[in-house]
């Protein structure tokens, strides 16, 4: 590892652009590690991010902390390493027997790519590199009015270009997930206009190029229809919307991933429900509109909190929320609660992310949801089905 050290002694500085950390030897733990210079209360310092499952982490560490840990992490758990600095490109490559290889060579990116990439940004709020980049025409994108045919962002739609990449940025945390050498099926319930289910396809078979299909379930007839028109006209022979209801849909072939966005009330109980049965490997659900629980929560203890009706309805969606990712938890998914837009653009911005891991449990929700006199249908779905098996 000397000669690996000596090397990133070189390009671990202000003119480091990224160091990229990949083919772990293991199938636990993080499968990609990422580190770039950052400015911090005027203090260079390296962020080190790990990609672990469906989980992301971030620590900041000093030149030499940095460095002991790239190292270490070569040393132990990953066979590559691709650097690139302002002057300077590096690879490195661990074989099975723990000999390092390392080849270097000058990059001659401030000439080719022009004066601003000799001072790359450091600062954490440096301008976003988009999945969907900015200047690359992608049909549906001009056909919401987000893109004009020239591929530039509409200053006024640019809060829904945002929110489209932040979905696909919560997709591709999980696409580990997924087996990319198989057919992969989706369901998309409530899918409504479909600027998300076609961002979705777009990017999984477009971009990825994996073999995916995706049904758009939606109850609105004429909605239906334009979606499946637009997706013949741009050639998205994997893509197709049906009308139809959550509870009765019953589909036909394996479903990998449900999604379900802003599905109102409880119609979201009946697609994760679904989702389950199915067992489905991922579920993406945003809630909407949610009534039920707000109806029924009661609380001595609480009283003078729910007196407030603002207060005790976003209380309701909160718990609401809660109660369905303990469920999914109870059912085997590991399961997060995460921040799908900024809530200046909606108070709507919760998304529920889980995914199968077999590792069910009891989170003792129900003990929560007696005292606050709660009972969600996505519960009572699960009773249901509980009392059916062992009647069975």
């Amino acid at each position: 590892m000397e000669e690996l050290r000596e090397i990133l002694l070189k390009i671990l500085n202000e003119k480091l652009y990224q160091i990229i950390l990949s083919n772990p030897r293991a199938r636990e733990g993080a499968f990609k590690i990422k580190i770039r210079p950052v400015m911090a209360h005027g203090q260079l310092l390296f962020q080190i991010t790990a990609y672990e499952g469906t989980k992301v982490f971030h620590e900041n560490k000093d030149r030499p902390a940095a460095l002991a840990c790239i190292l270490d992490r070569m040393e132990r758990d990953f066979r590559q390493l691709e650097g690139e600095g302002m002057e300077l490109k590096v690879t490195a490559l661990v074989s099975k027997k723990g000999k390092v290889t390392v080849k270097t060579a000058k990059t001659a990116a401030a000439q080719r790519e022009g004066i601003q990439k000799l001072f790359p940004d450091l600062s954490h709020n440096r301008a976003k590199k988009y999945i969907l980049e900015e200047g690359v025409t992608v049909p549906f994108l001009v056909e919401l009015g987000v893109q004009t045919r020239e591929g530039k962002i509409v200053r006024s739609r640019y809060d829904k270009f945002r929110q489209i990449n932040r979905y696909l940025e919560f997709v591709e945390d999980i696409l580990p997930v997924l087996d990319k050498g198989k057919h992969i099926h989706i369901v998309d319930f409530g899918c409504g206009k479909s600027y998300l289910t076609f961002a979705l396809y777009y990017y999984l078979h477009e971009l990825k190029g994996m073999d995916v299909s995706i049904t758009g379930l939606d109850l609105k007839e004429d909605v239906i229809a334009r979606c499946g028109q637009l997706a013949g006209e741009y050639g998205y022979d994997g893509l197709r919307f049906l009308r139809g209801d959550i509870a009765d849909y019953e589909g036909g072939e394996p479903v990998d991933m449900v999604v379900t966005l802003h599905a109102c009330d409880t119609a979201t109980d009946y697609a994760l429900k679904k989702a389950v049965d199915w067992g489905a490997r991922v579920i993406f659900s945003v809630p909407c509109c949610q009534h039920e629980v707000n109806a029924q929560i009661s609380s001595r203890f609480l009283a003078p909190i729910l007196k407030y009706g603002l207060i005790k309805e976003r209380m309701a969606a909160l718990i609401t929320a809660a109660v369905r990712a303990n469920l999914l938890e109870e059912q085997g998914y590991d399961t997060q609660v995460l921040e799908f837009i900024d809530l200046e653009h909606t108070p709507k911005n919760i998304l529920i992310r889980a995914v199968k891991t077999q590792a069910a449990g009891n989170t003792k929700i129900r003990e929560t949801t007696e005292r606050l006199h709660v009972e969600t249908t996505l519960q009572r779905l699960f009773k249901e089905a509980e009392n059916e098996k062992n009647h069975n």
